[in-house]
C-alpha cells in the first residue's frame, strides 16, 4: 500500500485551496508563509504532479488538486466532527469522585450543595474509595485521598497538609486541659485499624514515648472511631480536617492541638479526565479548605 503524505502537508493544502492563498492558509494555521509553501512542495513531490496553479493573485487547484482537495476536506471535516463529539462526551458525562467514607460523611456531604452550586458544569457523582493507595487504575475517575508520597507521572494536585491530634468530648477533655500530652501514657486509647500509625506519629511529634501508649477499643474505620469519640467513649486520634466542624460546634475538644504529618490530602485524576475538570475541582477544594 502506498504511503500517505504527512498530515500537516494535507492540512496546509486543504487550507490553501479553501481560503485561496498561501498567506490566508498560514494565518489560519498559525504557521509561517514559508512553512505552508514547503508543505505544498512536499505534496506535489509526493504525487508527482502540480496540485495548484496561479489564478491572478491567488491560487486555484488543478484537476488533480480538485480530486485531492475533495477527499482531504471531507476527511478533515469528519475528523474534526469526531474529535468534537468525543470532547463533548468527556465534558458532559458524570465525573465519579471517589473518597474515603469518613471524608465523605464528615466533610464532603455537608458541603455538597456548595460544590454543586459552585461547579455547575460538572455532574459530580461520589463513590467510596476502597483502595486509597492506588486509584490510578480508574482512568476516567478522580479520587480524594491522603497519601504520604506523591507518585510520579500522575495528575495529582496537593490540597492540604494533614494534621492529626487527640480529640474527645468536652466533659472528658476537662481533665486533660491542664496536663501535658505525656499524661496520656497508660490511658486506654481509641484507635482505628485503618491507620495504626496515627497514635505513634502524634506521640513522636509531641515528645511522648510511643511505647508508653496503651490501646483500648479499636474500630475498623475512621468514621466509627470519630462517632465513638463524639459519643464520649474515650480519647481518639483524628485528622483536624475531619473534626473541625465538631470542634467549632463544641462536640469535641483537642486538648493538645494538632501536629503535621508527612501526609497530604490530594486530588488524583486518571489520564482520561479532562484537564479542565481536574483544575476546576482543584480550585474549588482549595478554596473550600482554605475557608476553614
Amino acid at each position: 500500500m502506498p504511503s500517505l503524505p504527512p498530515l500537516n502537508a494535507l492540512r496546509a493544502f486543504e487550507a490553501t485551496v479553501r481560503l485561496g492563498s498561501v498567506k490566508a492558509a498560514s494565518d489560519a494555521l498559525h504557521v509561517t508563509h514559508g512553512a505552508v509553501s514547503r508543505h505544498l512542495k512536499t505534496l506535489e513531490a509526493h504525487f508527482g504532479c502540480a496540485l495548484l496553479v496561479r489564478a491572478g493573485r491567488g491560487l486555484r487547484p488543478s484537476a488533480e488538486g480538485i480530486r485531492l482537495y475533495e477527499g482531504v476536506h471531507r476527511g478533515l471535516t469528519q475528523l474534526q466532527e469526531s474529535c468534537d463529539q468525543l470532547s463533548l462526551e468527556q465534558t458532559t458525562r458524570p465525573l465519579v469522585l471517589r473518597c474515603p467514607g469518613s471524608f465523605l460523611a464528615r466533610w464532603l456531604i455537608p458541603r455538597w450543595e456548595a460544590l454543586k452550586a459552585d461547579v455547575p458544569d460538572i455532574d459530580v457523582q461520589v463513590a467510596h474509595q476502597e483502595d486509597a493507595a492506588s486509584p490510578a487504575h480508574r482512568p476516567q475517575e478522580t479520587s480524594l485521598l491522603f497519601i504520604d508520597t506523591l507518585p510520579e507521572d500522575a495528575r495529582i494536585s496537593p490540597l492540604q497538609a494533614e494534621c492529626i491530634g487527640p480529640v474527645t468530648t468536652p466533659a472528658l477533655g476537662e481533665q486533660w486541659q491542664k496536663v501535658p500530652a505525656s499524661a496520656l501514657s497508660g490511658t486506654p486509647l481509641l484507635y482505628t485499624a485503618s491507620r495504626p500509625s496515627a497514635w505513634p506519629q502524634w506521640a513522636s511529634a509531641c515528645g511522648v514515648d510511643p511505647d508508653s501508649l496503651v490501646y483500648g477499643q479499636g474500630f475498623e474505620h475512621l468514621y466509627y472511631l470519630l462517632e465513638a469519640a463524639t459519643s464520649g467513649i474515650g480519647m481518639a486520634i483524628a485528622p483536624r480536617l475531619l473534626v473541625e466542624d465538631d470542634l467549632r460546634a463544641g462536640r469535641l475538644v483537642a486538648p493538645w492541638g494538632f501536629v503535621e504529618t508527612p501526609g497530604q490530602l490530594v486530588l488524583w485524576s486518571g489520564d482520561q479526565v479532562p484537564a479542565a475538570r481536574h483544575d476546576a475541582l482543584t480550585h474549588w477544594f482549595r478554596a473550600a479548605l482554605s475557608s476553614q
